[in-house]
């Protein structure tokens, strides 16, 4: 993230607030974030409005008063970055106790810093809110090999979950690429209407550059028979019923995906430079639609869930995505992804990989074609899938025994609650 919109304000000049109170909503070009105050104090000045776009990492966005100031004389720390702490002694003090031989001269009392302001926090140190850091001191864990997923890299309650004391979570790898120059255009005099393109528009459109020339894809497409998962489907649907579920095909595929790739296990990669991440389970990022473009969130260990646990998550997952209420590690990470246009009718596609991960399976629209069933010709419902491969960790011949493991789990979908 390099800037956001200010999206509203929860406070107001004159308010107290503590570490760890919500102050504001920044709208990232993927979902909505809360702000959290670092410090306690009385705000005594707001500098960026609410609604406010394109404000940048790092700009000062509020001034508070520290105990014991009066908010009404505290002055607005303005500009993009907040100012240092004062030095301790001037350079003419400093002159000076360097030609006294025979002792050091004492250090003049220090000058009062400024007001803290909150912003979005940049540079080396390590940024994590007060509870992620008073978490991290109670359980003994070193913030500085964490990854935050907060704004701006801030370390969150979230991405302290399920880090054992004395450790730290991986960090996940990064695809670092330059910046892809906007092309030129030109209208041809023909009418038209300019639109300024969406945050989430300008990263999708970067990233999926970045994709298409960096990453070496290589395709493979099976047709698969989907007659009989289409029977499992009505027949839990019909079990499931009085529990108020309703699985989707897409469910389904989830599933399926998740536990090919524990079955190929050499799919289940990421290239990382000189180094290859091998997962241990399957979290499968899956693609939906929203407002102004499109955002992928993750089934966490899809292998190893039902497939009612996966429709129930897929559905408040997709829900929230189209209300921008996904928190960042329900949307960045995952080790493959599904991408379905059946429902459009297209018949099959070929997706672009999502960085940093290597693979993405393209779903086509399930349709009734002539087909060989036991050794006959027939009439069946198919569909076809391709998957979309980063051939610098995953080989022709690897990416075809997923995709036919795939195509069995399917066909066998028993398989997939078992």
């Amino acid at each position: 993230m390099e800037e956001g919109t200010l999206a509203k304000w929860l406070v107001k000049v004159g308010d107290e607030v503590s570490a760890g109170d919500i102050m504001a909503e920044i709208e990232t070009d993927k979902a909505t974030m809360e702000f959290e105050a670092v410090d306690e104090g009385v705000i005594a000045d707001i500098a960026i409005e609410e609604g406010t776009e394109n404000v940048k990492v790092g700009e000062v966005i509020a001034t508070l008063a520290e105990e014991g100031e009066d908010p009404a004389e505290v002055k607005p720390v303005t500009g993009g970055e907040a100012p240092a702490p004062a030095p301790e002694a001037s350079k003419a003090e400093s002159e000076k106790a360097q030609a006294k031989e025979e002792a050091p001269a004492p250090n003049p009392a220090p000058s009062p810093a400024p007001a803290p302001a909150a912003k979005f926090e940049s540079g080396d140190r390590i940024i994590a809110s007060p509870l992620a850091k008073r978490i991290a001191a109670d359980k003994g864990i070193d913030l500085s090999a964490i990854s935050g997923s907060g704004p701006h890299g801030r370390i969150i309650k979230a991405d302290l979950e399920g880090v054992e004391p004395g450790k730290a979570a991986p960090a996940a790898a990064e695809s670092k690429a330059p910046s892809v120059a906007p092309a030129a255009a030109e209208d041809f005099g023909i009418p038209h209407e300019v639109e300024k393109l969406s945050g989430m528009r300008k990263t999708i459109a970067r990233r999926l550059t970045e994709s298409k020339q960096q990453i070496p894809h290589i395709y493979l497409t099976v047709d698969i028979q989907l007659d009989a998962l289409l029977k499992l489907r009505s027949q839990l649907n019909a079990a499931l019923e009085d529990d108020g579920v309703k699985l989707s095909v897409n469910d389904l595929l989830i599933k399926a995906l998740a536990k090919a790739l524990l079955r190929v296990p050499v799919c289940n990669v990421q290239f990382a430079g000189d180094n290859l991440l091998k997962f241990n389970r399957a979290d499968i990022s899956v693609a939906v639609s929203i407002d102004g473009g499109l955002i992928t969130p993750i089934i966490v260990d899809a292998g190893s869930k039902s497939v009612s646990q996966i429709s129930t998550e897929m559905k408040d997952l997709a829900g929230r995505a189209r209300e921008g209420k996904l928190k960042p590690e329900e949307y960045q990470g995952g080790t493959a992804s599904l991408s379905n246009m059946g429902m459009f009718g297209i018949k099959q596609f070929e997706a672009v990989i999502n960085p940093p991960q290597a693979m993405i399976m393209a779903i086509g629209a399930g349709e009734k074609r002539p087909y060989v069933v036991d050794d006959a010709l027939s009439v069946a419902t198919v569909m076809s899938a391709t998957g979309s491969f980063d051939h610098r960790a995953i080989d022709g011949a690897d990416g075809a025994l997923l995709m036919k493991e795939f195509k069995a789990l399917i066909e066998n979908p028993l398989g997939l609650i078992a």
